[in-house]
């Protein structure tokens, strides 16, 4: 192949180009003239027999012959592109709708909302705080001995010696009093951590609703239990049963504990609930004066309440979900159940 020839080829090859009507079309040209066996890389290929004083004149032309090739394909690409863009694309009117289903709250996310709406009806608002820690927030302000069994790493994740994920949003409650003068009457919703195996009612990380009520004027025990006899009936229906334990918490002073009627056998006993026919759900008692004195507060001339429970418990007693598991399963079986 000669010059002459080159260059009647390359005015073949740029007309066929720009005659591709379509995308299939320029690709066909594209692999006729620059794919493997093409015509061009036919003449590149021939280049080593071209006799050596003609070979820097047929490079050359050889070269300016590919590259005008692959410019003007480039070129034409760009412009079927646009003139797809600016028509739009084909639309089939036969073709079936699709289906685009909505999202909705994780049901744990619901009980939080419902124990808020709850709790504001009667003054409480919601606070919030990290989920890393102090051990003085945590622990030591709560009335927690040195020596407590809590404490230890088979129970706690320490970050440091002073920082860890908190094992309880009571922390949150110290931070309020910490911050404010009474009267403080706070809801605390939050992820806590702990050490634990995860069983059909337990999980290392799990959800918890604190709530504390300090005031300047008288607050006592019976207070308490009609708070949380008004969240039972509100939260779970008028036929739920409700039964105070004596319990002991560093932090409160009576201490009790919350049971509600077993979710899954209805107060006739089962697996869930130890043949015992209730669920522990909360623990709650008077705030110890000690707390109010790492706090700022005076004990003489303040008094309130604490309580908390896990959201967990509370949802599967709601909605009668037998295992804890299923709420981080991201199964959607499970959750399109909540919609």
């Amino acid at each position: 192949m000669n010059l002459e020839e080159l260059e009647a080829l390359k005015s073949e090859s740029l007309e066929a180009v720009k005659a591709a009507a379509d995308a299939a079309a320029l690709e066909a040209v594209r692999v006729k003239y620059l794919g493997r066996s093409g015509t061009v890389t036919a003449v590149m290929k021939s280049l080593k027999d071209v006799p050596p004083a003609e070979r820097p004149a047929f490079g050359k032309a050889a070269n300016a012959l590919r590259q005008a090739v692959e410019a003007a394909i480039a070129e034409r690409q760009a412009a079927l592109a646009s003139e797809e863009t600016a028509s739009g694309p084909a639309f089939d009117y036969t073709m079936p709708g699709r289906w685009s289903e909505s999202g909705s709250l994780h049901p744990l996310s619901m009980v939080v909302k419902e124990v808020a709406r709850i709790f504001s009806r009667i003054g409480f608002t919601v606070a919030d705080g990290p989920d890393i820690e102090t051990k003085f927030n945590n622990f030591t302000a709560l009335n927690t001995a040195p020596h407590h069994p809590s404490m230890d790493q088979s129970d706690t994740l320490w970050i440091t010696d002073d920082l860890l994920l908190r094992t309880q949003t009571s922390p949150v409650q110290i931070r309020a009093m910490l911050a404010r003068k009474p009267p403080v009457r706070i809801i605390c919703p939050g992820r806590t951590y702990r050490r634990d195996t995860m069983d059909a009612t337990h999980s290392a990380n799990f959800h918890q609703i604190e709530g504390l009520y300090v005031d300047t004027k008288p607050v006592s025990l019976a207070d308490l239990k009609a708070t949380l006899a008004y969240f039972a009936r509100e939260m779970m229906g008028e036929g739920i049963g409700v039964r105070f334990r004596p319990h002991f918490f560093p932090f409160t002073e009576p201490s009790v504990e919350v049971d509600f009627t077993c979710h899954v056998c209805g107060g006739k006993g089962c697996r869930v609930c130890k043949q015992s026919g209730w669920i522990e759900v909360a623990g709650a008692g008077m705030v110890d004066p000690r707390v109010y004195r790492h706090v700022g507060y005076d004990p003489e001339k303040v008094w309130g309440y604490a309580f908390g429970f896990g959201v967990e418990r509370i949802a599967m007693i709601k909605y009668g979900v037998p295992d804890i598991r299923y709420f981080y399963e991201n199964d959607l079986r499970f959750l399109k159940q909540f919609r």
